[in-house]
């Protein structure tokens, strides 16, 4: 007689498996997006990751952090990847004077 596992991989509240990468998305505001920020995570195993976002973060901008996803089943020494995505929130509203202000920065 045979033994058979049936291995089910449950969802994750934050993270998505692709391969040996994780899939993060960070929700960050458009001042963020256009200026930058510091990403704070705390990965599967409990480690706290602080990731400098020094680049302009576009709707598809991806930021790879390397060894941080899963481990590789042949290799346990190695990691894939973490790969944090981004979801901008963009204002709903703004006053005539905020896209004044907007239009001037933006042209120059």
């Amino acid at each position: 007689s045979d033994l058979v596992f049936i291995i089910d991989e449950k969802p994750h509240g934050a993270f998505k498996r692709d391969g040996n990468d994780l899939i993060v998305t960070q929700k960050i505001s458009l001042v963020e997006a256009l200026t930058g920020f510091i990403a704070q995570l705390t990965t599967l195993d409990g480690q706290n990751l602080t990731v400098p976002i020094n680049t302009i973060i576009g709707p598809t901008y991806e930021e790879v952090v390397k060894g941080e996803g899963m481990p590789i089943p042949k290799e346990p020494s190695k990691k894939g990847n973490l790969r944090i995505k981004f979801n901008i929130k963009f204002p709903t509203r703004l006053t005539s004077e905020q896209k004044t202000g907007i239009k001037r920065l933006l042209a120059s």
